[in-house]
């Protein structure tokens, strides 16, 4: 439960705020920042919510932006900061882009927003496409009635009634981002489960995965190699008490597209691209470098659109590559040269050199620069963790026939980064083009 929802800039000023059970006075907001700040000062570490006399103060950060809720009373903290995070999602739906000028640019339907999706302080719909049905951002004429949708007051709040279509298709999608870094001292996989949807009526649909997966806290033990998901979190469809008993992914989707689950797997995960660079740098006045690329993966699958992104000093100048593959460019505002690969098979290696100008005089003593080196990349049909889908059912009591699609998908995640630039001769050898 919230007294007060508002939105504030990083100097902690109020943008847009709305009062709900008006027992406390707007002012509260603007102590908000300088307790942030003395807390900073005494070297504590500013949690998402803390009390300052007798005053809840729960907060999250998105961008530029602070979302504030507070209240007088012993509130549940994680329903309201979920429901921050929620109304963060929904004004990225409405507006693209969530900051100061589309704040600024959108007062009304925030207002409109904020009191359909909040009431006396108690959340209430924060499923965006069905809040977009009634609050839209074109203008009505006066005397159109717009009504709520039944889904509002409806048990399946992120459903409407009455949907149809021609043709009924479900598009799954497994995405596993890979985070390695250096000489994988830390990998994790970050996994996603999305959906799109295009059924009619009211489906429900069932979703079983392969026998390797064992979610945490299970108290079950698996057979052989097992997959241990932490930090599992499901849509709102999804049956959780049915979950709990058996297992069983049971769900009444929303229409279109949405992500129906997320985990995370901390295991060991040798980088599936792995760059080594060697850097010999003459006095000063020129420097060198020798990457080699491994893919580390199954040979029958293949890495799509492959990125690696070597940096450089700042004054490089006067670029020369040479690549026994794809294609190298300089990207001066990256201080970096990036060698993009189309496509790269399972278990191949591949060479390029690159030589820079440095107009730039500087000691020989001077150290290297240290930054990582990047790399993106996206393989079709494969996931690290081993994890399948054993069935997909949809079950509608009209008895049409719909088609699921599933699609496995591996890319890089945010932090996948690989520490071996060093100085030619200390690095392992690598072979000339």
């Amino acid at each position: 439960m919230a007294s007060l929802i508002a939105i504030l800039d990083l100097k902690g000023k109020p943008l847009i705020q709305r009062s709900y059970r008006d027992d406390l006075p707007m002012s509260y907001v603007e102590r908000f920042l300088p307790i942030i700040l003395d807390i900073e000062e005494e070297g504590q570490q500013v949690t998402p919510c803390f009390s300052r006399e007798g005053i809840n103060y729960m907060h999250i950060r998105h961008s530029n932006l602070y979302l504030l809720a507070l209240s007088r009373k012993n509130s549940n903290a994680a329903e309201i900061i979920i429901f921050l995070h929620r109304l963060s999602q929904v004004l990225v739906e409405y507006f693209k882009e969530l900051e100061e000028e589309s704040i600024r640019d959108n007062f009304v339907i925030i207002y409109e927003l904020l009191d359909e999706m909040m009431d006396f302080g108690f959340p209430q719909t924060t499923e965006s496409k069905i809040l977009q049905e009634y609050i839209t951002q074109e203008s009505h004429k006066l005397e159109i009635q717009v009504r709520p949708p039944i889904a509002v007051t409806n048990a399946v709040s992120w459903r409407s009634e009455g949907i149809k279509y021609r043709k009924n298709e479900v598009f799954l999608d497994v995405v596993e981002s890979v985070n390695s870094s250096g000489t994988v001292i830390r990998s994790e996989i970050l996994g996603a489960v999305k959906m799109k949807c295009y059924l009619s009526g009211m489906p429900e649909l069932r979703l079983g995965l392969n026998d390797k997966v064992m979610f945490e806290s299970t108290g079950k033990t698996a057979r052989g190699k097992s997959i241990e998901m932490e930090d599992v979190k499901f849509h709102q469809c999804v049956r959780l008490a049915r979950f709990e008993n058996d297992r069983t992914i049971s769900f009444i989707p929303p229409d279109g597209e949405f992500e129906l689950m997320s985990y995370r797997i901390s295991t060991p995960v040798k980088p599936l691209i792995w760059v080594e660079a060697a850097i010999e740098s003459h006095r000063g006045s020129r420097v060198e470098y020798m990457v080699k690329v491994v893919a580390q993966f199954k040979r029958r699958s293949s890495a799509n659109n492959v990125e690696i992104y070597v940096p450089v000093p700042e004054d490089a100048d006067s670029p020369k590559f040479r690549a026994s593959t794809g294609s190298v460019q300089y990207a001066p505002d990256k201080s970096a040269f990036v060698w993009k690969i189309k496509q790269l098979a399972g278990g191949k290696e591949f060479l390029m050199r690159a030589h820079f100008g440095l107009p730039s005089v500087k000691s020989d003593n001077d150290p290297p620069a240290k930054a990582p080196i990047t790399v993106k990349f996206e393989i079709p049909y494969f996931t690290v963790s081993g994890i399948q889908v054993r069935y997909l059912k949809i079950v509608e009591k009209s008895g049409y026939q719909a088609l699921p699609w599933v699609r496995y998908i591996t890319q890089n995640g945010d932090d996948y980064s690989l520490r071996t630039a060093s100085e030619k001769g200390t690095a392992a050898p690598i072979r000339s083009l």
